[in-house]
């Protein structure tokens, strides 16, 4: 069967869960790597340079982009957002099943440079749940809640890009959902187009005994 690792494209409204859902799966399946991604905005309480995020200022990243170091980059709520290349590539190689989280924008990208990627959009249960976390993590404004929902309704308008829609009602079954969807596209036929070939010159072997 195919070794090669599948790359993961999560994207969902800010606040409906997204990280949480894929560090439960990093630490439940021996398969899954997380891409940390760069960013230009500043860190919230308790989160840590090269765990969440890669810290950067706008003239760092910038100079990333000049240098061709990130999968694909966008900029959001007015910071940027990018993709570090060499480690999901590694990762990938090694067999290993790749979170990225990112926006609409950097998931078409993807789209376009791995056609073969498998993009999940992460919903809530509904819109009002949506705002409710969202204002219950006490560390953004409603300046900032407000430009976040702008948001979701402009995201809202790309879900059907997406190859799958998982809902974030309850964690623990929606980790479970998603994955199986990853587990289900290791079979599919079109990634295992050389155990097909193997098997079927086996077949051929043992006809002309």
């Amino acid at each position: 069967m195919s070794k090669k690792g599948i790359l993961v494209v999560v994207s969902g409204f800010s606040g409906v869960g997204k990280g949480t859902l894929m560090k439960m799966l990093v630490e439940q399946h021996d398969n899954y790597a997380l891409s940390v991604s760069a960013t230009t905005r500043a860190p919230r309480e308790g989160e840590e340079n090269g765990r969440e995020y890669y810290f950067h200022t706008v003239e760092e990243f910038q100079d990333m982009i000049r240098r061709q170091e990130l999968l694909e980059y966008a900029c959001y709520c007015g910071n940027y957002y990018g993709t570090p290349l060499c480690y999901v590539e590694e990762m990938l190689e090694q067999g290993k099943d790749v979170f990225l989280e990112i926006e609409l924008q950097g998931a078409m990208k993807i789209r376009e440079m791995y056609p073969e990627a498998l993009l999940l959009f992460v919903m809530p249960p509904s819109a009002q749940e949506l705002y409710r976390r969202l204002a219950g993590r006490g560390t953004e404004s409603p300046e900032v809640i407000a430009a976040r929902l702008r948001r979701a309704g402009e995201e809202a308008e790309g879900i059907e890009n997406y190859d799958y829609v998982v809902i974030n009602d309850q964690l623990e079954v929606c980790a479970e959902e998603m994955h199986r969807l990853i587990m289900s596209q290791h079979l599919l036929a079109e990634r295992n187009l050389e155990f097909i070939d193997k098997v079927r010159k086996e077949v051929r072997q043992f006809l002309t005994k």
